[in-house]
């Protein structure tokens, strides 16, 4: 059986190894810039609640529409 088209499969590889289930892998080794580093990154207080939704919905997390900015970033840590 074909697996989806991973973009980044050594990440993909590796997240599984480490017992991250298939969706969250493939969702980690597709999402734009994936696999790279930098810590360039905005931290999450400093965004808007609507780019921290966008980025929630990105990744798939359930019940974002009706979450405040600061359960957004709970959120967007534990997943």
């Amino acid at each position: 059986m074909n697996r989806p088209q991973i973009k980044n499969e050594s990440q993909y590889d590796a997240l599984r190894e480490k017992g991250t289930s298939k969706e969250k892998a493939a969702r980690i080794a597709n999402s734009k810039n994936a696999g790279k580093r930098g810590g360039k990154a905005i931290p999450y207080e400093e965004r808007t609640k609507k780019e921290l939704y966008d980025l929630a919905k990105e990744v798939g997390i359930a019940g974002r529409s009706t979450m405040n900015k600061s359960e957004l970033i709970t959120a967007l840590r534990e997943e």
